[in-house]
């Protein structure tokens, strides 16, 4: 495998590829699918308190026997929780519920928007000084947001801590280019969730021929497009062959023009979830 790490703005360092368990159902799945992944060999798993299943994913990680340092376990801060007080226990909560003493990365999961309040950005400021002080005791190594736009991003920029990690819907039919560009030039890490876009990937007749020419599926030629981007892809499979198979992308390499095709897609990947839009 090429370079298993990238280094945060922090320097601490988070794997090229994770595994992501939303919509993993609770209970025993949860638990069978995560120890599963760690024991194939990914060292991120991506949680959140919203997916209602972390006490499983907790279990699974103990269960895979792996020793934690060796691990990168990320949690995220729902919306009803956003704010000062709210974060910090809705943290504590998501760290009991791991089985945890600290976690690798504590997540914004979606900013509030000027839809839904007037004072929005003071919302997110509130909430991203709860992560500052989070992260200044020690009990989470780096923080940051998912599905931020550069104008969300903004202010919590002026902040004594920046965001390190930005995690956003991406794949090949929704590339996001300017929120990626202004990560990049920011020294903010980007992840891609929904990096098949649930499905709307594998059945693309541009990607369908790609595969082919590499003998690749089209998940893999999607994922490998997006580490080659630099940027963080988490796929999410409960079927043990996929799990696997996501992980099996480093002995190949997209050539500049095949990135370049992938490059000019017309958008197709777009779940409809605008952070500036939503009112959940």
């Amino acid at each position: 495998m090429e370079d298993k790490t990238y280094k945060l703005s922090n320097g601490v360092e988070i794997p090229v590829i994770g595994y992501g368990t939303w919509q993993t159902p609770d209970g025993e799945t949860a638990e069978k699918v995560v120890d599963l992944a760690i024991k194939d060999g990914y060292r991120l798993i991506d949680a959140a308190a919203v997916y209602k299943n972390e006490e499983s994913v907790g279990k699974g990680i103990k269960a895979s026997g792996i020793p934690r340092e060796e691990l990168f376990i990320t949690s995220k801060v729902w919306n009803k929780d956003r704010g000062y007080e709210t974060t910090k226990k809705a943290f504590y909560k998501s760290l009991e519920d791991l089985g945890l003493d600290y976690l690798d990365l504590y997540l914004i999961h979606w900013p509030a928007n000027a839809k839904q309040f007037e004072n929005w950005d003071e919302i997110n400021k509130e909430t991203w000084r709860a992560m500052i002080e989070l992260y200044k005791e020690g009990k989470v190594r780096a923080i940051g947001v998912c599905n931020c736009k550069p104008h969300h991003l903004k202010s919590l920029m002026e902040m004594e801590v920046k965001p390190m990690v930005n995690q956003i819907e991406y794949n090949p039919g929704n590339r996001q280019p300017e929120t990626v560009e202004y990560c990049k030039k920011n020294g903010i890490r980007v992840e891609a969730y929904s990096p098949l876009g649930t499905g709307r990937m594998l059945d693309n007749p541009a990607l369908l021929e790609i595969a082919k020419k590499y003998q690749k599926s089209v998940a893999q030629i999607c994922l490998r497009w997006i580490i080659q981007n630099e940027v963080i892809p988490l796929p999410k499979s409960i079927t043990p062959s996929r799990i696997k198979q996501n992980l099996d992308v480093f002995d190949f390499e997209l050539t500049p023009e095949d990135m370049e095709r992938i490059n000019e897609l017309p958008d197709f990947g777009f779940s409809g979830n605008d952070p500036d839009t939503i009112t959940f």
